[in-house]
């Protein structure tokens, strides 16, 4: 199954750009953070609340699950990933394995700060210290350093929509677009809402 595996920092719109491209393509969307949920019962920020060891083991299985899921599956299917995704080693492994187009999405550590200040879920465990901002600050270079190693397609957001992202990653992976009938396209766009930002944990 072939796979657009999308991968970012927080509040990069990995989810909404996610839902768009699945409309694009007419394929899945899978969410791992719903992964993680629906495989132990607890949400990526209630494990990593417990332990960050025992959410990075949900979060390497729960990957593995969906992977094994389109090696049995034929067509297409896109996959968004945790914010986090990049410090745990053997998630990371999977991905680099599994032959999918990776894409980071790449926003600016001031967006990425703004957007996460503002949501209603509250600051992730992580940056509750005595300076949030400084932290995810530290937190978001470190990881936007490794990122583009890991991707084959990095896609600058900072200023676009979730259609705009979506165009540019297709024509950046060669995907030829589906065409399905306007009732389907309709059906889903109302389905998926794909205009908000998703949450990450």
């Amino acid at each position: 199954m072939e796979s657009i595996i999308l991968t970012g920092p927080k509040y990069s719109g990995k989810t909404s750009t996610g839902k768009v491209l699945a409309l694009f393509y007419f394929c899945d969307f899978i969410d791992l953070d719903d992964s993680v949920l629906k495989k132990t019962g607890k949400t990526p920020r209630e494990l990593y609340s417990e332990d960050p060891a025992k959410f990075k083991k949900a979060e390497a299985e729960a990957l593995a699950d969906v992977i094994d899921s389109g090696d049995t599956r034929p067509g297409r299917r896109v996959i968004g990933t945790g914010g986090g995704i990049i410090d745990n080693p053997e998630a990371i492994a999977m991905l680099e394995e599994t032959g999918g187009t990776i894409v980071y999405l790449n926003i600016s550590a001031d967006s990425a700060w703004d957007r996460i200040s503002n949501s209603d879920a509250g600051l992730p465990p992580f940056l509750r210290t005595e300076n949030p901002r400084e932290s995810h600050r530290t937190l978001h270079e470190r990881r936007a350093a490794a990122y583009p190693h890991l991707a084959k397609v990095v896609i600058e957001t900072d200023g676009k929509n979730p259609e705009q992202i979506a165009h540019e990653i297709a024509e950046r992976t060669g995907w030829r677009q589906e065409k399905t009938p306007e009732r389907h396209r309709t059906e889903r766009r109302d389905e998926n809402k794909p205009h908000c930002f998703g949450r990450s944990f």
